[in-house]
């Protein structure tokens, strides 16, 4: 490693130290929770789907301080939790569906937010989750999606009023890209599974072959 990118790497490690998401304690740089939260999770993580009969993989519910760590790293800017939620995330991909179905996939995805929202916040934490359950899985990440059109925030509205809502608001950015290949889709969270599943659907329209999906918490009921 280069001597200068190592200085830097140690700065930021001090300037920006490895946090447990759940309780915010710094860890060490190898650790992905601490001891005491670590103890917290759950044993098995579930499969639910989106619309469309997607399947989603997810550790954790969304509830307590696994709901609170989402909330930070989704609206406080706690971005340094990415790779940790990360680590959980592709557990459970690895825990809920097949080798098979792992071997096959040819890239990561995320949802996407739209450009002016995401001005606003300066990041898309799915897209951070994203590229670090990439790089876990050692697969390419594709910006394969777009959000053209601002909508109402979801949990605002009624479950029945959720699909409608995300309706014709994502678009496929490059149909060439996406033809033929198998997709991990990624998101912070799945309620009603209506977002993963109009992106989704979208990329299955655009010629995907199969669109599976992975979050860092569930609301709904679990398999």
């Amino acid at each position: 490693m280069d001597k200068n990118n190592s200085f830097k790497e140690k700065m930021l490690k001090l300037i920006y130290p490895n946090r447990c998401p759940f309780c915010d304690k710094v860890i060490p740089n190898q650790e992905y929770a601490c001891n005491k939260c670590k103890a917290l999770l759950p044993q098995y993580s579930v499969t639910v789907y989106a619309n469309g009969g997607y399947p989603c993989a997810a550790p954790l519910r969304y509830t307590g301080c696994f709901a609170d760590a989402v909330k930070r790293f989704k609206f406080n800017h706690h971005t340094g939790y990415s790779p940790n939620l990360a680590v959980l995330t592709v557990g459970a991909v690895l825990e809920r569906f097949s080798a098979e179905e792992i071997a096959a996939l040819d890239c990561v995805a995320c949802v996407p937010m739209h450009p002016v929202d995401q001005r606003k916040r300066r990041y898309n934490q799915a897209e951070l989750l994203a590229k670090d359950c990439a790089a876990l899985m050692e697969l390419p990440y594709e910006a394969l999606l777009e959000k053209h059109k601002r909508n109402q925030v979801q949990h605002t509205l009624a479950r029945s009023e959720r699909p409608q809502n995300v309706r014709g608001v994502y678009r496929c950015v490059n149909k060439e890209a996406v033809r033929g290949k198998r997709v991990l889709l990624i998101d912070d969270i799945i309620t009603t599974g209506a977002t993963l599943g109009e992106c989704a659907r979208m990329l299955k329209k655009a010629g995907c072959k199969s669109v599976s999906c992975a979050v860092v918490c569930t609301v709904g009921e679990a398999l």
